[in-house]
């Protein structure tokens, strides 16, 4: 159909995973999937009969049980008490579109035929993603290293009746749902439980939507700091090119180019300066924006190679004759990247703090927290102690998950990537730097009013037009609670064309 995503053998790409979120593509399968799926299962059925080696996880108990043998006739059974005795997740539920990419990503590493799963279990996944019955997942539970064990546990409950699903945007147990959609419990065969709870999809899924979130908000910053430039009259003189080509970094030399860009054409920015200078927080935007468009990028190569990936354990590959027991379901290259992305996005709000004290300072014609009879009104001094006080908490949550490890399954699993961690709190930092972002536009907005009848460039004109739409200056104190609600929404929702 023409709005499905097939899934294939062929990579998934960022645009596909974005257009998925914010369209109502459903999935679909292809041919050559399912064939290489049930040829991986159909291979494992007669390598168990024909064989009494131990197999991980087939045949075998898990992590410090791996000695433990499981007879034939209780393999199943085996599948079963894996699911409903790992789903021990606490915390907060998970995000409904974070949901929806684990299950997306689930089918994708199940996919390549290395798994040995059912077509019919990754059939009823499908079903999962395409009538939204999303399970109920919960953010804590992870070690990040034998796979995201308890989320995806959560995740794959609903397949044998078990666990909470949201359906039709109620939240009922999964059975109650299956009923209403006539669907019967996944009969689980050997192996199957494994190869649905090992794996980074959690992680990956918390990455991937957080990169797209970053990808905006990256965007959206430089427009912001535009704004900024002209409301805080500063010079162009730091965006000049000659600077940056003799230290070319990409994300700082696309920065330079962006933000000028963005100004040609301003009556405010084409003014004789009194300043020979401007603060760090406008004259090194190129340096520091740009250094974090250079980690985005490497982070998003990161997840795009994780997410076409297979990452249960162990793995089948029915060509070779071979099940091979490894670790590729560990963590490490997620968590690593993952706290990585955290500081360099904890800088965008970083600067930007630094850009609303400056223009609420009283310099530059401006008045005192840019208000009219400052003292009477405080104008816009507490929203900077807001944005300073959410920076403060996200230099706190900046503290690296990745490099922390506790020894679990009785001293088996003796490393752990702390992968889920880095990946719940990298959200807590993107959504905080929105918020941000948001104050900043809201003091740049008040203090560009004070430079009329002067005039912005035909762009930064329309992000403030557009803005002022949604919020109005702000002649006397009112309550800015709302107006920073208003303007984190209006970021969300606003197209750089």
């Amino acid at each position: 159909m023409k709005n499905d995503l097939i899934i294939n053998d062929q990579w998934l790409h960022f645009e596909q995973v974005k257009e998925l979120l914010d369209s109502n593509q459903t999935l679909n399968l292809s041919n050559e999937v399912i064939a290489q799926i049930d040829k991986c299962r159909q291979y494992l059925n007669k390598k168990i009969e024909s064989s009494d080696a131990l197999l991980y996880g087939i045949n075998t108990g898990f992590g410090f049980l791996q000695n433990v043998k499981i007879d034939k006739d209780q393999i199943e059974q085996l599948q079963y008490n894996l699911l409903k005795s790992h789903a021990c997740g606490l915390g907060e539920e998970v995000p409904h579109d974070i949901v929806k990419l684990m299950l997306l990503l689930k089918i994708k590493s199940l996919s390549y035929g290395h798994s040995g799963v059912q077509v019919a279990t990754v059939q009823r996944l499908m079903e999962m993603f395409n009538d939204e019955v999303l399970p109920v997942i919960y953010t804590q539970g992870s070690l990040g290293a034998s796979g995201d064990l308890s989320p995806l546990s959560h995740l794959s409950l609903p397949l044998i009746g078990l666990g909470e699903v949201y359906f039709k945007g109620t939240k009922m147990p999964a059975a109650k749902a299956f009923e209403q959609l006539g669907w019967k419990p996944i009969q689980l065969q050997s192996k199957e439980g494994l190869a649905l709870i090992n794996g980074t999809q959690f992680m990956s899924a918390y990455g991937i939507f957080c990169l797209k979130k970053c990808e905006h908000l990256l965007k959206m910053a430089d427009l912001i700091t535009a704004l900024s430039y002209d409301a805080f009259d500063c010079s162009t003189e730091a965006l000049n090119e000659l600077i940056h080509t003799i230290r070319p970094h990409k994300g700082q030399v696309e920065t330079a180019k962006t933000i000028n860009d963005y100004l040609k054409g301003s009556e405010i920015i084409s003014r004789e300066k009194q300043q020979v200078q401007d603060p760090y927080s406008f004259r090194c935007v190129p340096q520091v924006h740009g250094a974090t468009k250079d980690t985005f990028n490497y982070v998003l190569q990161v997840f795009m190679q994780e997410i076409n990936s297979v990452t249960d354990n162990p793995n089948i590959f029915p060509d070779e004759d071979k099940i091979v027991s490894g670790g590729n379901f560990h963590g490490q290259p997620l968590a690593l990247t993952l706290d990585f992305l955290s500081i360099a996005m904890s800088e965008l709000a970083n600067i930007s703090e630094r850009r609303i004290y400056q223009l609420i300072s009283g310099q530059r014609n401006l008045p005192l927290f840019l208000v009219k009879e400052p003292g009477l009104n405080s104008g816009f001094m507490i929203p900077q102690y807001t944005a300073a006080g959410i920076v403060s908490e996200n230099k706190q949550l900046c503290t690296p998950a990745s490099v922390d490890s506790i020894s679990s399954s009785n001293n088996q699993e003796d490393h752990v990537s702390m992968g889920a961690n880095a990946a719940t709190k990298l959200l807590r930092i993107v959504d905080n730097v929105e918020k941000v972002l948001a104050i900043e536009l809201l003091a740049a907005a008040q203090a560009l009013d004070f430079r009329r009848p002067a005039k912005s460039s035909v762009i930064l004109e329309k992000l403030f037009t557009d803005f002022r739409k949604k919020v109005s200056f702000n002649e006397v104190d009112r309550v800015l609670h709302d107006d920073m609600m208003l303007a984190i929404r209006f970021i969300q929702n606003y197209s750089i064309s």
